[in-house]
């Protein structure tokens, strides 16, 4: 249920704004409106004055239900899709809710602290990097003794980083990829903390 409700509030966040972008509905210049107050802006942190006064925390949540466009909203309602059904059946809607949580806290934090420059910064890819440490976090505990295991884990990470690498390029610049490692970084902390689901949480005691 979680997971149908995330992919819902962010499809009709950025179909009210994408509609406003071509004068479909009032007012104009909502997205940049919503940016203004929803989006990761690391000045905050410093010494710029907050539209409202818990602007500089809820931005770390706020920032993964924006994106920048239909493009970049499919392919992370995509992969959230993907990811999420994986995390989901490993370990159930309470944990995957605290992983989600923390891997978008974490995506805020690595982008505040490593970027270089004060762009406001919009969508779920620091979570969804978040879930994907998860997911391999646990492959990693699951196959610790498999050495052919671990080298195909280490040839994923690999992987991850060139992808990283070739968007990056290919939009000159504009990939916060701060925040896909700090997502990364926490989700995959975050699973080895809470660990696998256990019987109880499969068949959980009812009670009147």
């Amino acid at each position: 249920m979680f997971l149908y409700a995330l992919v819902t509030v962010c499809c009709t966040f950025e179909g009210v704004l994408t509609l406003s972008d071509i004068d479909m509905i009032l007012p104009e210049h909502l997205r940049s409106f919503v940016y203004y107050y929803g989006a990761f802006w690391p000045g905050l942190l410093d010494n710029w004055k907050p539209n409202y006064a818990a602007q500089p925390y809820l931005m770390f949540i706020t920032h993964v239900f924006l994106h920048t466009g239909l493009v970049h909203l499919t392919v992370n309602m995509i992969t959230l899709c993907s990811l999420g059904s994986v995390v989901l059946n490993r370990v159930g809607q309470g944990r995957f809710i605290f992983l989600y949580t923390i891997s978008a806290l974490g995506g805020g934090i690595g982008f505040a602290y490593l970027a270089e420059n004060l762009q406001p910064m919009v969508g779920a890819s620091g979570a969804l990097f978040g879930l994907l440490g998860a997911i391999l976090a646990w492959e990693f505990q699951d196959s610790r003794e498999d050495r052919e295991a671990l080298r195909y884990l280490a040839v994923a990470i690999f992987l991850l980083i060139v992808l990283n690498l070739v968007y990056w390029w290919a939009m000159k610049g504009q990939l916060a990829w701060q925040a896909h490692l700090g997502g990364f970084l926490f989700g995959g902390i975050a699973a080895i903390a809470i660990g696998r689901r256990t019987p109880d949480d499969e068949n959980p005691t009812k009670t009147s």
